[in-house]
């Protein structure tokens, strides 16, 4: 997907940023679309069906929180957060709400446009995985269709826990997963509030991905807040 193929959702209520954006973004070939509050962002949303949607969270209306909920009752594609809120648990409440990506105000254009192209590669990776799902993990081979691991050609024996978090985590990699959202799809709902289960699983999944457990290259902690797969196609690219 390029840029003058992007079709964005911008959901924010003040008028100064809702007129920087659709300027700068037009002007490097995004189509743009505007909602002033949280029920036209959903409106919206279900007509034109947008790539990426940029949300705020303090809407008039609704709490950003919620239409990120509301829009992941049905919506796959990246959502980015844009808010002035910095605290970290601000944060993670999005993330956790189903946000692809957190951007703090006062922003540069520069950095999300750098982070709605990340979120771009994310898109087409995925959908190559979805035809072709192999994941390269350094010198490991992940099959998702055969759910099968090898490393170096010789099988690598997971326990299936152990396959599933690094499934998630593949499935979404370069996007950093909260520790409750690793939670719930590993564990089910009912272990959201069980860390520990996800500190034990991740060190013995390192031991056997990993060529260093303890210093992890491709299975990366996100501090206070989760966890990635490294996504070193991305990172060979750089923001541009």
């Amino acid at each position: 997907m390029s840029a003058a193929r992007a079709n964005l959702l911008l959901i924010e209520d003040d008028p100064q940023i809702q007129r920087f954006l659709a300027t700068a973004l037009d002007a490097h070939g995004y189509a743009l679309h505007v909602a002033g509050g949280g029920n036209e962002g959903l409106r919206l949303a279900a007509l034109h069906r947008p790539d990426i949607t940029i949300v705020d969270l303090g809407l008039p209306d609704l709490p950003g929180l919620e239409v990120i909920a509301r829009l992941r009752e049905w919506y796959e594609q990246p959502i980015l957060v844009l808010s002035a809120r910095e605290r970290e648990t601000d944060k993670v409440a999005a993330l956790d709400m189903g946000a692809d990506d957190y951007l703090t105000k006062p922003f540069g254009i520069g950095e999300l446009l750098a982070r709605l192209r990340v979120m771009q590669r994310h898109l087409s990776r995925r959908e190559a995985v979805a035809e072709t799902p192999r994941v390269e993990i350094g010198d490991v081979t992940l099959d998702l269709a055969a759910r099968r691991v090898r490393r170096d050609g010789e099988d690598v024996h997971l326990t299936p826990i152990e396959y599933q978090l690094l499934a998630t985590l593949a499935r979404h990699r370069g996007k950093v997963l909260t520790h409750r959202q690793l939670l719930r799809e590993v564990w089910g709902a009912a272990h959201t509030e069980s860390p520990q289960y996800l500190r034990i699983y991740m060190r013995t999944l390192r031991k056997k991905i990993e060529a260093d457990p303890a210093r992890p290259k491709w299975l990366l902690t996100e501090t206070g807040v989760g966890y990635r797969l490294l996504d070193a196609e991305a990172a060979a690219e750089g923001p541009g």
